[in-house]
């Protein structure tokens, strides 16, 4: 058997990486540079240090700052059209999951007709797209070396996915001394969503063993280096090593693709707004002991990767891994459904929408159902 694994960008890591960011920018002969990022980034003075870096390459710059949390269909639209009116021909995104996929969705449209929603699904994107620089600032989407742009569509109010090989980052500049300044809850709630992403891609239908080894990798290194990072936030270490984890869990999903808890994450976000990782990270310890029976000797395999005590009793040990999950997300401060503002009395209308999630078909455990969805989330309230 054969086995399909693509890795696209050229990754720079480490301390005061983003110095090269403007012989990047040559190196594609840019004339017209857009910078998209949001206002917590500009706070936080790193817009700042990457801006200097830029006007160093010599061209000239268009800034977006109108980045949101779940970025919609209409900032795409809007900023696609400036990006087009400046005639910008590259683009270096900055920030988290929601600075990265907006700037992967405008540059879609940079190249492609039509509205952004029509390119929702796999392989839809028919043009190749112009050079993007990512420059991470948190450490868990992954979305700096991902085939992934989540968005929201108002309209039919739910959160889609363009996965498509042509929007990956051309570049990636990983420099840990941006993670620095994230506070502890975001540290937490993203470094969660990395979890999710190393756990899921695991247990994945389109796992191989090429991703399961990134899988693996990636969630010893979470475990470790997650409760140092969220209790000190300028443990240097800790926050390299999350970088480092993002990216090799990000090799891992982009291609095994993720399950059941962003399939009900995103319908979390698409009707109430919560943060990605915040959702993923409440329901996450839930949908494994659900997954559980489907892949017992996966969820051993992650268990022991992680040094947990296994007896040898499969029947026992499967729910290891989603144990220690559900007391991570206590020791990091994970809110719960009711205290992130969700009411049972909209569970009948979410459990509805995540059974029509996409994500759902690369779950191990087929055949998910209505009460399925409604038990997990009543644990997670």
């Amino acid at each position: 058997m054969s086995y399909n694994f693509f890795v696209k960008s050229n990754i720079v890591f480490g301390r005061g990486a983003v110095s090269q960011l403007p012989d990047m920018i040559k190196s594609y002969g840019m004339k017209h540079v857009m910078v998209v990022y949001d206002q917590g980034v500009k706070a936080a003075g790193i817009s700042e240090q990457v801006m200097e870096q830029v006007k160093k390459a010599d061209v000239a710059v268009t800034v977006f700052d109108g980045v949101i949390p779940n970025p919609t269909n209409e900032v795409v639209e809007e900023a696609a059209a400036i990006a087009k009116e400046a005639g910008a021909d590259g683009f270096v995104a900055v920030g988290g999951g929601s600075s990265i996929d907006l700037a992967k969705a405008i540059n879609v449209l940079m190249t492609n007709p039509g509205n952004i929603g029509e390119y929702g699904g796999m392989n839809m994107v028919k043009k190749d797209c112009l050079p993007l620089i990512a420059i991470p600032t948190t450490a868990g989407t992954s979305s700096e070396i991902t085939n992934v742009s989540a968005l929201i569509d108002t309209e039919k109010v739910i959160k889609y996915v363009i996965i498509d090989n042509k929007i990956v980052a051309s570049d990636v500049i990983c420099d840990p001394e941006f993670t620095r300044t994230m506070p502890s809850g975001v540290t937490a709630a993203t470094g969660m969503d990395a979890i999710t992403h190393a756990v899921e891609s695991y247990i994945s239908n389109l796992a191989t063993p090429l991703t399961e080894y990134n899988s693996l990798e990636a969630l010893k290194i979470f475990r470790e280096y997650l409760p140092r990072a969220v209790k000190d936030g300028s443990d240097m270490e800790a926050r390299e090593q999350m970088m480092l984890g993002c990216i090799i869990g990000g090799f891992a999903f982009s291609n095994a693709n993720l399950g059941l808890v962003h399939g009900i994450a995103h319908t979390l976000s698409a009707h109430f707004g919560l943060a990605h990782g915040m959702a993923n990270a409440t329901v996450l310890p839930y949908v494994m002991e659900y997954n559980a029976k489907s892949c017992p000797e996966k969820m051993v395999d992650m268990a022991k990767a992680i040094g947990l005590p296994v007896s040898g009793n499969l029947e026992e040990d499967q729910y290891l891994l989603s144990k220690d999950l559900l007391a991570m997300t206590k020791e990091l401060g994970i809110k719960t459904l009711s205290q992130q503002g969700i009411e049972k009395k909209d569970f009948d209308m979410l459990a509805d929408d995540v059974l029509k999630e996409p994500v759902l078909g690369f779950n191990p455990r087929q055949g998910v159902t209505k009460e399925d969805v409604l038990e997990i989330l009543n644990k997670a309230f």
